[in-house]
């Protein structure tokens, strides 16, 4: 400003006819700077005020889907209501210069916030609300993948691939996914993906299997931890009651020593697949697949479902036992023999009730 009206001034000494003009002119730059000024203050004024003004939610839950960008966010609160100046949250974005580390996910907020609080909770991701699904023990990996399928909120980056490549997605090509992932409640946000989840499970599974492996006992006949893994899938299966889960390992353990075949309907079951309708039959257990343990001896291939911490611990630290037979007795119980004789006699009343 102050070169223009230097200008002016040679310009109305040079020119006296011009000096009116000049001082018109000089007094108009005066006024709109002032004029300048005080708008740029009263619009950082009001700026600060719409930032530090109370503001009414109504909704205790806000959710920013993912992709959503401060614009759009800005007109959805002008929407609701919530705001009457969407231009002060991207003024504040720019301002700050990160509105695009916004979190996507549901936002429990209080009941009054104002916008600077509020925008800085979504750039933090501070306060999302905790979503929860449940991977209960002895489930197989199909009905794992259902239960995160049915998870509300989480994105399903595995709908539709096969189990092989949902392990390729995980970083683990060529291995079958039965049994590798721990039971337990995992906890995500909006947002997050189901493959997140997998990853969790999975690294899970390896740290609770390892940590079990290292406490193995000269009971325990298994080469590997894989093995062991195979083993307590099947004793998940058998029961999930944590004081007979060692005996039922300890009975597994001694038929292995002896090379007796394991004679378990939860690892025919599984062979079975779909065709299993609930009810075990003669024809089941003389029908020959690799999880056939009427048919085959030794381990079955794979694990047939996902263990939990107590069927994994038996299976390193099976009970000293001289049962080699078990049958169901009602409550989810056993009934433990010694030979054959007394397990027939044990079939006989609890399974037929003679």
């Amino acid at each position: 400003m102050s070169f223009c009206m230097l200008a002016l001034d040679i310009i109305g000494q040079a020119c006296p006819e011009f000096r009116m003009f000049a001082n018109l002119v000089k007094r108009l730059i005066v006024v709109l700077f002032v004029s300048g000024v005080a708008v740029a203050g009263t619009g950082y004024w009001y700026f600060q005020e719409a930032l530090s003004k109370p503001l009414t939610f109504g909704e205790s839950i806000f959710t920013i889907k993912r992709g959503d960008t401060l614009s759009g966010i800005s007109e959805l609160l002008l929407q609701k209501g919530i705001i009457r100046e969407p231009w002060s949250l991207r003024l504040l974005g720019r301002q700050q210069g990160n509105s695009n580390a916004i979190k996507a996910g549901e936002y429990e907020l209080p009941e009054t916030l104002t916008l600077r609080e509020f925008y800085d909770r979504i750039v933090a991701g501070k306060g999302q609300v905790d979503m929860r699904v449940t991977i209960v023990e002895g489930w197989t990996f199909k009905l794992m993948r259902q239960a995160l399928d049915g998870a509300d909120k989480l994105v399903h980056l595995t709908s539709g691939l096969r189990d092989e490549e949902v392990m390729q997605q995980l970083g683990y090509p060529g291995q079958h996914p039965e049994g590798r992932f721990y039971p337990d409640t995992y906890y995500y946000r909006s947002g997050d993906s189901d493959l997140n989840i997998l990853k969790k499970a999975y690294s899970l599974m390896q740290k609770k299997l390892d940590e079990a492996w290292a406490q193995r006992t000269p009971e325990m006949l298994l080469d590997s931890p894989y093995e062991a893994l195979i083993l307590a899938s099947i004793i998940e299966k058998e029961t999930q009651l944590r004081d007979e889960q060692p005996e039922i390992a300890g009975v597994l353990m001694n038929r292995l020593k002896k090379g007796m075949r394991l004679q378990t309907d939860s690892t025919v079951i599984y062979g079975i697949g779909d065709a299993y309708n609930g009810d075990i039959t003669r024809k089941h257990l003389k029908t020959d697949t690799p999880y056939n343990t009427y048919t085959r001896g030794g381990l079955i291939p794979t694990p047939i479902s996902l263990p939990g911490e107590g069927s994994l611990l038996a299976t390193v630290k099976p009970a000293t036992t001289r049962n080699y037979y078990f049958v169901a007795k009602g409550g989810g119980r056993h009934h433990f023999s010694r030979t054959l004789k007394e397990h027939n006699a044990a079939v006989q009343k609890y399974i037929f009730g003679k």
